[in-house]
């Protein structure tokens, strides 16, 4: 009965924050020619709705690719078809080819809102209840407040609520991938993540690790028995999921091939605006895009990229467990995010807050109180300070390589300390970033000083938990688990 309360308690705080940000601004409100990221969304539902299954990637007199043309894969494509179905029965004008471009309405918003809920409850909030209440250690006020922590965090909500990217479907299909792998359920993993990665490209950060742990466990059963026929099972199971989601656009060559040219655009450059990835921070001191080739920016972003996923990946297929899993998919998703090519600020969503895209969208007060309401969250009910032991951070690697030097070193003091100048510097960005204005010299001063101190973070994160999964031995059953 305990158990359902606290469910329920995590289903309502969700639902409400989530509908609170609702009634605020949202991306490219009432800003012509383009709109913003609401539009790019309403014009996909006109899109498909209005053209054949064909038209839908390509250019043509009815579908301007350079007005919001879709690049997404096709998943997200037919969600959209759905959505249209339905904006269609309640007001026909919400979709109507040409017509309905730049259309803005409060009635209209709070049905685009209530397809980003409506996905929220359906996929994304009953993984990440399931995930918490079934996967995560400690009593059950601790579980909440994991729960609640990850369906509270600011990021995902106000880029899904403000820019109605759908992020949490793509999220959400990859959690219930990691929950079926969890259970033991392969085949199901395998169909949960196959539909993330064809609702959203950017699940590829996430690829590797879900091939390398299942082609592991089938080794660790033998490729000549048991695990040549799950093997068999899984390739089966993925190669019929991505036949039946891109079935319409198989009847020509030409379709896939347009698709894929869509979903991965070299030709916008190494980077999008101000990311907080190492091509960004680097063009401060060094103009990469200006000195290097394409080619030569594409092959490095390549290297590099493989370079930081393979120790980890080639880890866990060594040692295919749970454990080694979880670490792979942080370590994957921070390379892919730091090193790769046409990085979107976006795509780091569930590692940051992306402050200069939310002040422009006008999402300041929204931001503001859902990061203190995470921070209490995290500081109070996970007490995440207190949990701060050189056992619990997984720092006997770091405790060896000082021991000889710096003896009375105390880590996790200085962890703590991080934590509270993290906290700081981020506020003074935030203030300074709305009340101040930047020298005329440097209009971007303040985006760019978030992208590079954002960018340090995950540079820390990255070769921590590199260290944490490649270094450390394999821990013991009875040993307590740390989440």
């Amino acid at each position: 009965m305990e158990n359902w309360s606290l469910f329920s308690l995590c289903v309502l705080l969700g639902l409400t924050s989530r509908w609170a940000v609702s009634f605020h601004s949202y991306s490219g409100a009432g800003k012509p020619p383009m709109f913003g990221d609401y539009e790019a969304q309403r014009h996909w539902q006109e899109v498909t709705y209005n053209l054949p299954v064909h038209e839908w990637y390509f250019n043509t007199t009815n579908n301007d690719l350079n007005y919001w043309g879709l690049d997404y894969p096709p998943l997200t494509a037919y969600h959209s078809l759905v959505c249209a179905y339905v904006a269609k029965l309640l007001n026909p004008e919400w979709v109507e080819l040409h017509a309905s471009r730049g259309y803005e309405s409060h009635s209209h918003k709070l049905f685009m809102r209530a397809t980003v809920l409506f996905t929220d409850i359906l996929i994304y909030i009953p993984a990440v209840l399931l995930y918490c209440f079934y996967f995560c250690d400690g009593s059950s006020k601790q579980k909440v407040a994991t729960a609640l922590c990850i369906l509270l965090y600011p990021g995902l909500i106000l880029i899904d609520y403000g820019h109605f990217q759908y992020n949490s479907v793509s999220l959400g299909l990859a959690l219930w991938g990691i929950l079926g792998l969890g259970l033991g359920w392969d085949l199901f993993g395998s169909l949960a993540f196959t539909l993330a990665l064809n609702y959203k490209q950017m699940e590829l950060y996430h690829s590797l690790p879900f091939f390398c742990y299942l082609l592991g466990k089938c080794i660790k059963q033998g490729l000549i028995g048991r695990g040549f026929f799950q093997l068999a099972k899984i390739s089966l199971t993925v190669l019929v999921t991505f036949a039946l989601c891109w079935m319409p656009f198989l009847s020509d060559p030409k379709q896939p091939l347009q698709v894929l040219h869509r979903l991965f655009p070299f030709g916008r450059g190494l980077f999008e605006d101000k990311v907080a990835n190492t091509w960004c921070s680097l063009n401060v001191l060094i103009k990469i895009k200006t000195l290097l080739s394409r080619e030569t920016q594409l092959f490095l972003s390549f290297a590099l990229t493989l370079l930081f996923i393979l120790p980890s990946s080639l880890k866990l297929l060594s040692k295919p467990n749970l454990w080694q899993f979880k670490l792979a998919l942080v370590n994957s998703s921070l390379a892919f995010f730091l090193f790769s090519f046409q990085v979107h600020e976006k795509s780091i969503l569930l590692a940051a807050f992306m402050l200069p895209l939310l002040v422009k969208d006008g999402l300041l007060l929204p931001y503001v109180v859902t990061s203190l309401a995470f921070l209490f969250l995290s500081l109070y009910l996970l007490s995440a300070l207190e949990r701060s032991t050189e056992e619990e951070l997984r720092l006997g690697l770091y405790r060896k390589l000082t021991r000889h030097w710096l003896p009375k070193l105390n880590l996790s003091r200085i962890i703590k300390w991080k934590f509270w100048f993290s906290l700081v510097a981020m506020a003074a960005l935030s203030f300074t970033s709305v009340w101040l204005e930047p020298p005329a010299k440097f209009p971007d001063l303040f985006p760019v000083l978030v992208s590079i101190l954002s960018f340090l973070h995950f540079l820390g994160f990255i070769i921590y938990f590199n260290l944490v999964q490649l270094m450390e031995p394999q821990r013991k059953k009875s040993q307590k688990k740390t989440n």
